[in-house]
C-alpha cells in the first residue's frame, strides 16, 4: 500500500466581473485580502481608472436591451440569481464568515437573507410601474399618464462592513428596475462580491447588466462620479472620510442622480425607495374626443 500523500489546495484566483466576462486587472495589480483575524485569504484584482471606463462601456451597451425586457423577463432573472446562490449556498456561508468574523451559523443566515432579497426583488419588477405610476387627473378633454423609466447606467459603492446582503441590497434594486451597474465592491472584503459575478454570469442577466470591480474606491470613485456616461451613483459605502462628499461634487458636473450615504440595517426589510431613487417619470398627454387620435408626450 502506498504511502498516502498530502493533497495542495487549489487556490481561487479572483477575478474582475465586466461585461459578462472575467478579466484580471488592466494594471495587473493585485492587494492582498484578509479574514477578521489578518490571516491571508486571496488576492484581489486592484481595479484601475482603465478598468472603471470599461465597465462604464460595457454598461452603456448592456443598457438599450435590459431596460427594453419586460419587467415580468427581469423577474425571471433576478429569481434565476436566487435559485443559483442557493446551490453555491455553502461557498458563500464561507466567505461572508471569512469577511465578517461571523460563526458558520450567522453566516448562514446572512446568505439565506441574501437569497430571499434576490426573490423580494424580482417580485417587485412587474409591479413598481403599478405602484409609482398611474392615471393623473388634469383639467382639459386629455388623458395623462405616467409611467417609470430607468435613469440608465448607476455606479454603486458597495456597502464596507456588510459585504454580502448589503451588497445584494444595493444591486438588486438597480437593475429590477431596468438600471444597469457598474459596482465597487467593499475593499476590504471584496470576495463575496466577486464570487457573485460568476453566479450572476450562469443566471441569464445579460453581460453587462452587473459589472463588480475591486479595489479602492478613493481610486475609481472620482472617475465614475464625473463620467459623462454615468447616470447616477449610490454612495452608501461611501464613508471613508470626505469620499461622499468629493463624488457628490464631482457628479455635479453633468446632473447625476445621487443617493447619499445613511444608516441602514440591511437585515430590515426593504422598502421601495431603493427602486425609485434610479427611476425617472415620463408623463404622456393624449387628447380626447373630437380632438383627434393624435397625441404628444414630454
Amino acid at each position: 500500500m502506498s504511502e498516502q500523500q498530502t493533497r495542495l489546495n487549489v487556490f481561487k484566483t479572483y477575478k474582475l466581473y465586466v461585461g459578462g466576462k472575467f478579466p484580471r486587472s488592466e494594471s495587473g495589480r493585485v492587494y492582498e485580502v484578509s479574514d477578521s483575524k489578518g490571516k491571508w485569504l486571496a488576492n484581489a484584482p486592484l481595479s484601475s481608472r482603465k478598468d472603471a471606463r470599461d465597465a462604464v462601456v460595457a454598461a452603456r451597451k448592456a443598457f438599450g436591451g435590459w431596460a427594453g425586457a419586460t419587467a415580468y423577463n427581469r423577474g425571471q432573472i433576478l429569481y434565476r440569481v436566487a435559485e443559483m446562490l442557493e446551490g453555491r449556498r455553502d461557498q458563500f456561508v464561507r466567505e461572508v464568515a471569512d469577511a465578517e468574523g461571523l460563526s458558520k451559523s450567522k453566516a448562514a443566515v446572512v446568505v439565506d437573507a441574501a437569497i430571499d432579497r434576490w426573490v423580494w426583488y424580482a417580485g417587485w419588477t412587474d409591479k413598481i410601474a403599478q405602484v409609482v405610476g398611474g392615471a393623473n387627473p388634469v383639467a382639459g378633454p386629455y388623458f395623462n399618464l405616467s409611467t417609470p423609466e430607468p435613469t440608465g447606467v448607476v455606479t454603486v459603492v458597495a456597502p464596507q462592513d456588510s459585504s454580502f446582503l448589503g451588497l445584494v441590497s444595493v444591486i438588486a434594486p438597480v437593475i429590477a428596475t431596468g438600471n444597469t451597474a457598474v459596482v465597487i465592491a467593499s475593499e476590504k472584503s471584496p470576495l463575496p462580491a466577486l464570487s457573485l459575478g460568476e453566479v450572476l454570469a450562469t443566471s441569464d442577466l445579460p453581460g453587462g447588466v452587473v459589472n463588480i470591480l475591486s479595489g479602492k474606491a478613493a481610486e475609481m470613485g472620482p472617475h465614475l462620479a464625473a463620467h459623462q456616461d454615468v447616470n447616477a451613483i449610490d454612495l452608501t459605502g461611501a464613508t471613508e472620510g470626505d469620499l461622499a462628499r468629493d463624488l457628490e461634487i464631482a457628479a455635479a458636473d453633468n446632473l447625476k442622480r445621487v443617493l447619499r450615504p445613511r444608516t441602514e440595517d440591511f437585515a430590515e426589510s426593504p422598502g421601495t425607495d431603493r427602486m425609485t431613487a434610479f427611476l425617472e417619470t415620463k408623463t404622456v398627454w393624449h387628447p380626447t374626443g373630437s380632438l383627434g387620435a393624435s397625441g404628444s408626450s414630454y
